[in-house]
């Protein structure tokens, strides 16, 4: 199940990138891929908040079901800020409701949930790299995370997230192509955990 607030996915880039996955695959294989997939869109976090309820039912007639990705949960943010005045209770109110009807879903359905957010409030607390100045290297680049690693979505949201994983774009290009990475973190460990990627036309390619 995959919840569009930001309007970003493209059906068109996910079947270009099944078939070079799939290269010698029939055409049925790839409408039986796309069978699988569910793709809803919201415009408010009120419409959000519905559509998690409607989900529920789906969750529960569709056993196979397990996998409910939200891009992204903080859609809404700046929205929200705006209705609520000057109440941050108010403004807060609605992801509040989705975060608990997220954290039923978990409970009662066992699924998993990815959710993105974007990284807008920088955090002063983290000290530059210095092994970013004394090399271009990209295996050595400082912590993209630590710049815009602030959060700022309700205390519920942030209680009820376990892992994460922050992306950014370095400088440096392999085959002539961008270089990305991500860097892993839980809270029950504390650790983090870095690796470096590609975007090619058959998807995500990781050295």
């Amino acid at each position: 199940m995959f919840v569009d607030t930001d309007y970003h996915f493209d059906m068109l880039r996910l079947v270009s990138i099944l078939e070079h996955r799939l290269p010698q695959s029939p055409e049925e294989t790839i409408r039986t891929c796309l069978r699988r997939l569910f793709v809803v869109h919201c415009t408010s976090t009120v419409h959000l908040l519905l559509t998690l309820h409607y989900v529920e039912n789906m969750f529960c007639n569709r056993p196979a079901l397990c996998l409910l990705v939200i891009d992204s949960i903080s859609a809404f943010y700046w929205i929200d800020r705006g209705n609520g005045g000057e109440s941050i209770t108010q403004q807060e109110s609605n992801l509040r409701k989705c975060t608990a009807f997220l954290e039923k879903l978990l409970r009662d359905y066992r699924i998993v949930l990815f959710a993105s957010t974007q990284a807008i409030m920088r955090s002063y607390s983290a000290e530059p790299s210095r092994a970013a100045e004394a090399s271009s290297s990209w295996r050595r680049c400082p912590a993209a995370e630590g710049d815009y690693s602030k959060p700022y979505l309700c205390k519920a949201w942030q209680r009820l997230v376990t892992h994460q994983l922050a992306f950014s774009k370095t400088d440096a290009r392999k085959d002539s192509r961008a270089v990305f990475s991500v860097a892993s973190s839980s809270a029950r460990t504390k650790s983090t955990s870095r690796c470096f990627f590609c975007v090619t036309e058959g998807g995500v390619q990781f050295f």
